[in-house]
């Protein structure tokens, strides 16, 4: 039965910027009742949308006259093709909230910058990088920390119109290589290091040992992060304090180079767990319209808010996070480890800072409900209207431990898309319910149906998630893909006039949506096709266990589902708590759920963003070389898979 866990009060709905978007839309469009109405309009009419977007949104540019080109042509389509605009100028632009950004460190560090402060730092880097020669459509890398001089240097990176990418300093030399080997930046900001559960851990090292394999890199920029005074030796000629490349240069009025709306900005890289690293390049105007519509009418995000995303550099949240300095909010940096040095950590840091908008991993969630973390008995959340989570499904004991845990009134707004988008295809409704374990609603301009192996569209059953219409954070393509094949198998090739997400999904009868993993790691035993999720949803429950994945093992001509589990400190994987994990699969899911083999291990792999790896998994239990080991932050968990014969008989 569909729990609903919150609904905002009439009072909260008519302060929200969507109600004040339909109010705004009514008298050319239409009196629009609910959101659902608002939703097919704006798939239907996708044009006069996207431009009431715009205007809605206040964005800085000429939007020209036509919206969209190749409009019945999903791959080929363009949005505001003649536009122009700056998106950093976006960002800056007009009066801001001070302070506009917060940094918080896990070592209790705090700083506040103001907008002029802000604005004068790209200033000067600006000039330092212009004269490097960096010029519209040069590439430029961090390899940075969360810090507020990452968002500098991508700020002053875009206003020149040239294109940002970045890596998080966890990543290793090869994981470097292979990434921005791909994009021969021009120039690489880095960090001396960073620390993580009070550790530290040197980048320059790995610099320098990165730097002959990007011969067209002409300096690294070194910010001094842990100590003062860095020794930068070890990058030779090339490398130069970031203090010491803008001390030449004084604060003038910023200088932003006008671009078109399809022009590059930045590269995103998939987490290259099947193969080399997919390049994804989006666009300025589409990156910035598309946030905007997130930011403003899917959380509600309002100037002089706060928000907080926990993220770091390599995944796509930290570029969604900063696209909110275009709505006048304020960013809350946030670096180190969420649990260091105790589990209540960042919940300090959002009450302290009065956080209005709280966003994390699904993980993270889950691992405060194994360890008994209830902020709510302890912290003033009085501010906190929304929290977001992402990066897997958030189950619906998930649901309910946020409710029960971290507060009542709050918009759990579980939101998924990806790196291809740069956003979202469902998450928020600020004026609807939330009901456990689904996604609020599907996005506005976002066409997202289900379809079954055929093609043909279903509700209330398992699926692929496709979306029918174009939207603007579609990306332009991959790099070094000419002819744009790899971007059209990958999301084209497999249903007409649909990209095709790789998404197991259910839409609800309340017009959310469910996610069951990614389809390309769905379980086939019997020849039926089970969500991971629906495995995990139920492992969730188990007090013993931290964590845990499942895969599909080939067996007998046929596909039986083996779970490993990872336990907390001090329990073992008796024969009796093997039965009570699969008496709640089978009970609360099916009899086809339930693991052929459960075994324990003491790690388990996941990528750079949190994500656990089932397809390396799968591949070394079935004795196949795992293609990208540098995609995975601690690929040393692989070796708990290996040599497995014995007990998987």
């Amino acid at each position: 039965m569909t729990q609903k866990l919150w609904s905002p009060s009439p009072e909260r709905i008519e302060g929200t910027l969507l109600k004040r978007f339909m109010d705004s839309i009514c008298k050319q469009y239409g009196v629009f009742q609910d959101y659902d109405q608002l939703w097919q309009w704006s798939v239907d009419e996708i044009e006069d949308f996207w431009r009431a977007v715009w205007d809605f949104c206040g964005v800085v540019g000429d939007p020209a006259e036509e919206v969209l080109r190749n409009g019945q042509d999903l791959f080929n389509a363009e949005f505001f093709p003649d536009a122009s605009l700056n998106y950093s100028e976006n960002l800056l632009r007009g009066a801001k909230a001070d302070p506009v950004l917060i940094f918080r460190h896990e070592s209790g560090m705090r700083q506040e910058i103001s907008h002029q402060t802000l604005c004068d730092q790209v200033s000067r880097l600006q000039q330092a990088l212009w004269n490097m020669g960096v010029q519209k459509g040069d590439r430029v890398a961090g390899y940075l920390p969360n810090i507020p001089e990452a968002v500098v240097a991508m700020l002053a990176t875009a206003s020149l119109g040239a294109v940002w990418s970045s890596c998080s300093p966890d990543f290793g030399v090869n994981g470097l290589k292979d990434r921005f080997g791909q994009i021969e930046p021009k120039v690489l900001f880095t960090a001396d290091g960073y620390t993580y559960n009070g550790k530290f851990f040197d980048s320059l090292g790995v610099v320098a040992e990165l730097g002959s394999h990007l011969p067209n890199v002409k300096k690294i920029v070194v910010i001094p992060f842990v100590n003062d005074k860095p020794k930068i030796g070890i990058l030779g000629q090339k490398g130069v304090l970031l203090t010491e490349l803008c001390s030449q240069y004084v604060e003038q009025p910023l200088q932003y180079t006008q671009v078109n709306f399809r022009d590059p900005l930045f590269i995103l890289f998939s987490s290259g767990t099947t193969g080399l690293p997919k390049c994804f390049v989006h666009s300025v105007g589409g990156t910035l319209l598309h946030h905007l519509k997130e930011h403003q009418l899917q959380c509600d995000i309002k100037p002089q808010d706060r928000l907080l995303y926990f993220t770091t550099l390599g995944w796509a949240m930290w570029n969604w996070q900063v696209s909110a300095l275009a709505s006048d909010a304020t960013l809350v940096l946030y670096e180190g480890s969420p649990t260091y040095p105790n589990a209540y950590h960042l919940a300090d840091v959002v009450a302290e800072e009065k956080v209005t908008h709280f966003g994390t991993s699904a993980k993270y969630l889950d691992s405060c409900a194994k360890q008994n973390v209830r902020p709510v008995e302890t912290h003033d959340f009085a501010c906190l209207r929304t929290i977001l989570s992402t990066g897997s499904p958030l189950s619906a004991e998930g649901f309910q431990y946020v409710y029960l845990s971290w507060k009542q009134d709050v918009c759990l707004s579980s939101i998924s898309g990806g790196t291809d988008i740069i956003g979202c295809f469902v998450g928020g409704n600020p004026i609807g319910p939330v009901y456990a374990g689904q996604c609020q609603k599907r996005h506005l301009g976002m066409d997202v149906r289900v379809y079954d192996g055929d093609g043909q569209p279903i509700m209330g059953e398992p699926g692929e998630l496709v979306c029918l219409s174009p939207h603007p954070g579609m990306p332009l393509g991959f790099l070094n893909d000419p002819d744009r094949k790899r971007y059209f198998d990958a999301y084209f090739a497999r249903f007409d006039s649909a990209w095709c997400h790789s998404d197991w999904v259910e839409l609800t009868p309340e017009k959310g949506m469910i996610f069951y993993g990614r389809s390309d790691a769905t379980l086939n035993p019997g020849g039926v096709r089970i969500g991971t999720a629906e495995i995990y949803r139920q492992v969730e429950n188990i007090e013993e266990i931290l964590e845990s994945v499942v895969i599909g093992q080939d067996w007998d001509n046929d596909v039986r589902v083996v779970l490993f589990v990872r336990l907390k400190e001090g329990f073992q994987l008796t024969d009796e708590l093997v039965r009570r994990v699969k008496n709640e699969i089978r009970v609360n899911a099916t009899p086809r759920h339930v693991p052929a083999k459960i075994l324990a291990v003491t790690d388990i792999p996941r990528t750079h963003s949190g994500k656990v790896t089932e397809l390396a998994v799968r591949d070394v239990v079935h004795g196949r070389a795992v293609k990208n080991m540098e995609s995975l932050s601690n690929p040393e968990a692989l070796r708990c898979f290996m040599n497995l014969e014995p007990l998987l008989s």
